[in-house]
């Protein structure tokens, strides 16, 4: 059977299905049940969905890259253990993200530390524990790792996060081939490969390149690893020696809007066996430990928000429906967070009889803001007071990327299912 072509649906189709009165469920249990038991606004996630994610990028990566998490996409540590079970290590970006980690129960060796504006606490913290590998970004973070071994006793694994050059340019934001805070330009690398050379607390293992977010080509994203495979070369070669990482990033995209694709895993498939032999023909990479480092491709799928209608009413030909939930719990589905050209995510009703006629609405929240709009123009059956609504592609970007404080709202909960069991989270 085809999928079918609305995306809500196929994406329900895919994770939530529908049980016989119409309801979606999440992991084999009633969201609507679930919204009774937790209160709404609240998220949803299902492990499983989260499982399959990992393993269906792992196996299309194998051979050739490992996988780890990007903790920023969702910093639950019940989350993270997810992805942990799995075999993936994290990559974090704050030292709370480093504490969630661990929590979750990685060892300290097996998470990554990148983000330009790193302190001189949080940088002690993780080179006392002995983290796997900081990501240097400027000169004064390369000066203040250096400081902490000395402190510490300790030598320091380090990379270099590049920027890299135009040609590696992709994604729906494009974070090389420009000027950026993030890593240094391509163009500076031999100099800053010589200045880590030359800190004796600091042992360069590797090099981090992310050339964009959100990428749904994947002829992109291939060309961008390669990319990062000639860099790589390029500073075994200045070092004469092998590297030990080589960290390619994330930016692996998901399905948010309806003219959006799925990232084609088989074409990512087919080409990895290229990068494969183009690493084990240099000797500086070929005993190298290539990493991926996605969030929002493995846990974004994963997550729902659920909402419930307050009110309904129509201004000059225009249906709102009101609900307790919108851009202070998810800032995301409301366009406020990097979209230029505001879109819908995928929404849905939580229960919807089978052909029920459905029509254009707008679905708004509760602060008192014209932003607040989780909706603009999305297509729902006839809702009232009391029907939930369900916002899809929710697992990543959601509760901790958003402005809880604003307006005074208590908090969402989270809720991992995982094997027919429902139990609240939270994240760090």
């Amino acid at each position: 059977m085809p999928e079918p072509a609305d995306l809500a649906d196929r994406l329900i189709a895919r994770h939530f299905p529908r049980d016989g009165e119409g309801g979606l469920t999440i992991g084999g249990l009633s969201v609507a049940a679930l919204a009774d038991t937790y209160g709404t606004p609240l998220f949803l996630y299902d492990a499983a969905v989260m499982r399959s994610a990992y393993r269906a990028l792992a196996g299309a990566v194998a051979g050739f890259a490992q996988v780890d998490y990007s903790v920023k996409a969702n910093p639950a540590p019940a989350v993270i253990r997810v992805f942990a079970q799995e075999g993936a290590g994290a990559e974090i970006a704050s030292g709370a993200e480093f504490e969630a980690a661990l929590g979750a129960g990685l060892a300290a060796d097996r998470i990554l530390f990148a983000g330009p504006g790193k302190g001189e606490t949080e940088i002690d913290r993780v080179v006392a524990a002995g983290i796997g590998e900081i990501h240097l970004e400027n000169a004064e973070e390369m000066a203040r790792v250096a400081a902490a071994a000395r402190r510490h006793g300790r030598i320091a694994r380090v990379a270099i996060r590049i920027n890299p050059g135009p040609e590696a340019q992709g994604g729906a934001m494009r974070m090389g081939g420009k000027p950026s805070p993030f890593g240094f330009d391509e163009e500076d690398l031999d100099a800053v490969v010589d200045a880590v050379e030359a800190e004796p607390g600091l042992a360069l293992s590797g090099i981090h390149l992310f050339a964009g977010t959100q990428g749904l080509m994947a002829a992109t994203l291939l060309a961008q690893w390669g990319h990062g495979l000639a860099l790589a070369a390029r500073v075994a070669d200045r070092i004469g020696r092998p590297l030990a990482t080589i960290d390619l990033g994330g930016g692996l995209g998901i399905p948010y809007f309806a003219s959006d694709s799925d990232l084609d895993l088989d074409a990512i498939r087919a080409g990895v066996p290229a990068l494969a032999r183009s690493l084990a023909a240099h000797p500086g990479l070929a005993g190298a430990r290539v990493v991926l480092e996605p969030g929002r491709y493995l846990a974004g799928p994963a997550g729902i928000y659920v909402a419930r209608v307050r009110a309904v009413k129509v201004s000059r030909g225009t249906r709102f429906l009101i609900t307790d939930g919108g851009l202070h719990h998810h800032l995301a589905a409301s366009g406020n967070l990097g979209q230029v050209i505001k879109r819908d995510y995928p929404v849905s009703a939580v229960r919807e009889a089978p052909d029920s006629p459905r029509s254009p609405c707008a679905v708004v929240g509760p602060l008192c803001t014209p932003l607040d709009m989780l909706a603009r123009a999305t297509a729902l059956p006839d809702l009232a007071e009391g029907d939930l609504v369900a916002v899809l592609q929710s697992g990543a970007y959601g509760l901790t990327a958003s402005p809880t404080g604003f307006l005074s709202h208590p908090l969402p909960a989270e809720v991992l299912v995982d094997a027919g069991r429902a139990a609240r989270i939270g994240s760090p």
